[in-house]
């Protein structure tokens, strides 16, 4: 349980260093960042008009407070796949993190494991998961599965992620081919071109073994046959199916929009689904996360727990997820933005504002405890 008193950002001394709205913290990063590594983080597919229809989409929902209650105490904690967490948001599967920040993903895991909340780690990081590991300790943390176009090496990066100590893998569905991002073109930055991301490659037994000489002596052929192994085209759920005969971790898909793939899902065995488009990244026009939400719990049912991302900016949005169904949702761009501005720092920051904008939401709508947030608290007003 947190006390408000100490997370508000009111109360800091850091107010006039830090901002307090998710707009003000992409704007720094903006001031900050080169203009190909700003439009790479920022941007979305197309027009971004899911990027747009994200946010659009919690506007419809309005909360309805339940007052007078006492709500003098109050409790953000979740409790998913049998374990408790602190708060309910994880950090999200984010690449390339040193675009934003040199520490990269190590400042983000330095941040999140000083709060116990979950990161997960994608696989196209600026940092091996093996330091990602060692920063979190015994923090929980998730590895986010890019599949690869090779088998031995998906099984390697799985292997690596058990050993580290990875508690669940995140396996991402919604990536089969690299979208159309007018920014990028604009900007003329691709930075899979230039080999970012490729920590958890260049690092790898099995990729290193494919090369003739190692990456630090070739890096023009690695970040090649880098390019030949991601994206994967040809993922289907029979893969799926295939992980699960290879590793005892919870496997959670990601990615899931479409109902009758939710179903599919529960077919194969998946022990979480996270809906999510990507944060519009990759289709543009495609239907909002939240919008979709509902849909997938009403196939799910409790059956299994489900996890929502894209579109969470402020408190009463996390509230919002909440009451449509989502047991937890996943933060993206606004800590990705901290890390831009002020590293661990701007990430830790970034986190404590939410956390005390969930518990004066809560308190000021009448609810003491997440496990309190339900559909009554919403009315649909479009």
């Amino acid at each position: 349980m947190y006390n408000q008193t100490d997370l508000y950002q009111g109360k800091s001394a850091t107010v006039n260093s830090f901002p307090a709205s998710y707009e003000e913290w992409e704007s720094k990063a903006e001031q900050i960042l080169p203009a190909g590594p700003f439009g790479y983080i920022v941007g979305g597919a197309g027009s971004e008009e899911t990027m747009r229809t994200n946010i659009k989409a919690f506007i419809y929902w309005r909360i309805k407070p339940h007052l007078p209650r006492d709500v003098s105490k109050r409790d953000l904690t979740v409790t998913l796949l049998g374990h408790n967490f602190p708060t309910p948001f994880f950090l999200a599967p984010i690449g390339l993190q040193g675009l934003a920040n040199s520490t990269g993903e190590l400042g983000t895991a330095r941040a999140a494991a000083k709060l116990k909340i979950p990161f997960i780690l994608s696989t196209v990081s600026s940092y091996p998961m093996e330091d990602v590991a060692v920063v979190m300790k015994n923090s929980p943390h998730w590895f986010q599965l890019y599949w690869p176009n090779d088998l031995d090496l998906m099984i390697s990066f799985v292997r690596r992620a058990e050993k580290a100590g990875y508690s669940v893998i995140v396996v991402t569905i919604d990536y089969p081919a690299h979208s159309w991002k007018e920014r990028n073109i604009r900007n003329n930055y691709n930075p899979f071109n230039i080999g970012e991301g490729m920590a958890n490659y260049t690092s790898d037994p099995v990729f290193r073994s494919m090369l003739k000489q190692p990456p630090e002596q070739d890096r023009k052929s690695a970040i090649s046959l880098f390019n030949q192994l991601f994206p994967n085209p040809h993922l289907t759920w029979d893969d799926i199916s295939f992980l699960r005969k290879h590793t005892k971790l919870p496997i959670m898909v990601k990615g899931i929009l479409n109902p009758k793939d939710a179903q599919l899902a529960l077919q194969h065995g998946v022990d979480g689904i996270i809906v999510s488009n990507h944060g519009g990244r990759q289709v543009d026009g495609e239907i909002a996360a939240l919008e979709a939400l509902p849909m997938i719990c009403d196939v799910v049912k409790g059956r299994i727990p489900v996890l929502m991302d894209s579109g969470i900016r402020r408190g009463s949005d996390v509230i919002k997820a909440l009451a449509l169904g989502a047991d937890v949702v996943l933060l993206g761009r606004p800590y990705i933005y901290g890390l831009a501005v002020a590293g661990e720092k701007g990430v830790m920051q970034v986190m404590k504002n939410l956390i005390a904008e969930i518990d004066a939401t809560m308190a000021n709508i009448g609810r003491t405890s997440i496990a309190e947030i339900d559909f009554s608290l919403l009315e649909w007003i479009r």
